[in-house]
């Protein structure tokens, strides 16, 4: 396949650029500072480019078989400048997929979203969902109600804590609410993020990790 990663210079993203080549696909890395990507490839390509800018996403979705946006803030001053900083994007995403006919889409959002909430710690519910990341949640909820009503096949992946441990490939996956560990290492969601362009199993589905 020919996979689109947007937000690929660091974390989640750079690691699913690797397991993405790993498993033997072309993959266009997609950031503002792609160059700090670690990575050569002959089957990978560096596309400089800003998710909050339609023209730079149009520019860069067509051609590709899946894409997986795992674009995400620095730090919370992110969503004081954009409290629209994921959904934002994923819209330019989602109506640039329609103009070039790329009908795969997998999204990472993050456990406690949606109807997820109910399976973290009350505790950690409350510190994290209704403190002090709630604009970074709401705006998660935002951009899930766009991905559910694009008309793409989309997946949206719903980890929990990251970590940076190594990719075990024994992780759970949940297409119900059901409890999953509380933890992820990067390494596997982004395993499950190319996993998820390349079967059907997942499409339709927000999918609870942990592991």
């Amino acid at each position: 396949m020919n996979i689109l990663v947007i937000g690929a210079s660091q974390g989640t993203g750079a690691l699913a650029v690797r397991a993405a080549l790993e498993k033997g696909h072309q993959v266009t890395a997609f950031a503002r500072s792609p160059n700090k990507l670690a990575l050569d490839d002959p089957r990978l390509r560096k596309v400089t480019g800003d998710f909050h800018q339609a023209a730079s996403v149009d520019a860069a979705v067509p051609g590709h078989d899946a894409v997986i946006v795992t674009a995400s803030a620095t730090g919370l001053g992110a969503f004081k400048e954009n409290p629209l900083y994921f959904s934002q994007g994923t819209g330019y995403v989602i109506a640039a997929m329609k103009k070039a006919e790329v009908k795969r889409l997998v999204v990472l959002s993050a456990l406690g979203v949606g109807e997820s909430r109910r399976l973290l710690n009350p505790l950690l519910r409350a510190l994290t969902v209704g403190f002090l990341l709630k604009v970074a949640f709401a705006d998660h909820e935002r951009q899930e109600k766009l991905v559910h009503a694009s008309g793409l096949d989309w997946v949206v992946a719903r980890p929990g804590r990251l970590t940076n441990g190594i990719a075990r490939g024994r992780y759970l996956k949940k297409t119900g609410i059901e409890s999953v560990p509380a933890s992820i290492s990067r390494a596997d969601v982004a395993d499950f993020l190319v996993e998820a362009c390349e079967v059907a199993a997942w499409v339709g589905h927000a999918v609870q990790l942990g592991g």
